[in-house]
């Protein structure tokens, strides 16, 4: 791989909790920080089943990655990518597809960091990694055109990523204009969390984020739904992310066990 040098990165913010590093403490990762696993732990108490959720998202991930590879699909754009957990999309993508190009791209340096050491991917293929904000949809094209052909289809991988992202910062419109540089025939991947089902508990969540300085933008059916105007959802379309193609992974513990509170979908472009 050749993504940027860690070493160019800015300094990793360690005062403030960050959506990644949480996210790696909920998988039982070790490249966090003692704010993002105090704010781990807050969450916690709210409902214990955040990292079953985390765990749940991974998941789908996986089995969306494996059917897209298995229809065809060989360019994935993964934005919000997270610290590497293995395994990663590349390794699914390139175990069905060893010539799969697949680009990551995240805002958080020490993201970069672990990426730029990690994600290697086969010989016949290509993996690279980005620095970049999903609010800066430009410079994540940019990038992305040096690595995948922009003439051939591209699954674009929104994957708990855009609940980070407020309607004020125009989340439906950074989705389309990721969209329209895209061919016919790519797709959109994406998780989302929801306060639908456990509205109480979702309240309080956001309400302890915002005071971290962590924006949580939980998003109903309808306006998750909405990421997908103009898409052909692929069969079941929009579901609890657990119950999208179970058969193409592996069930995760607990994933039964109560409500998962988000929504997953895959949509291709016409």
């Amino acid at each position: 791989m050749t993504g940027q040098d860690p070493t160019s990165a800015v300094q990793i913010d360690t005062t403030r909790p960050h959506p990644a590093r949480m996210y790696d403490w909920y998988l039982g990762g070790k490249d966090n920080y003692p704010v993002d696993e105090a704010m781990g732990r807050q969450m916690l108490t709210l409902d214990p089943r955040v990292p079953v959720m985390a765990r749940v998202n991974r998941a789908f991930m996986h089995r969306a990655t494996r059917w897209l590879a298995r229809s065809g699909v060989r360019q994935f754009l993964d934005v919000g990518t997270g610290i590497p957990t293995e395994p990663n999309l590349h390794q699914v993508a390139q175990e069905t597809a060893p010539g799969a190009r697949v680009v990551y791209c995240d805002n958080d340096p020490i993201v970069l960091a672990h990426a730029a050491a990690l994600l290697r991917g086969t010989d016949e293929g290509a993996t690279e990694y980005l620095q970049a904000d999903v609010r800066d949809p430009d410079a994540i094209l940019e990038g992305a055109r040096k690595v995948l052909d922009f003439t051939r289809p591209v699954a674009l991988s929104l994957v708990a990523l855009l609940h980070f992202v407020p309607d004020e910062d125009g989340a439906h419109d950074l989705v389309r204009r990721l969209l329209a540089e895209l061919p016919s025939g790519s797709y959109l991947v994406m998780t989302h969390a929801t306060a639908d089902f456990t509205p109480e508990e979702s309240k309080a969540a956001t309400e302890k984020l915002r005071a971290a300085g962590v924006t949580l933008a939980l998003r109903s059916r309808e306006e998750f739904s909405r990421f997908f105007d103009g898409l052909d959802l692929v069969e079941p379309g929009v579901e609890v992310p657990h119950r999208w193609h179970p058969e193409l992974g592996e069930p995760v513990p607990g994933q039964d066990d109560g409500v998962i509170p988000g929504y997953g979908a895959v949509g291709r472009k016409a």
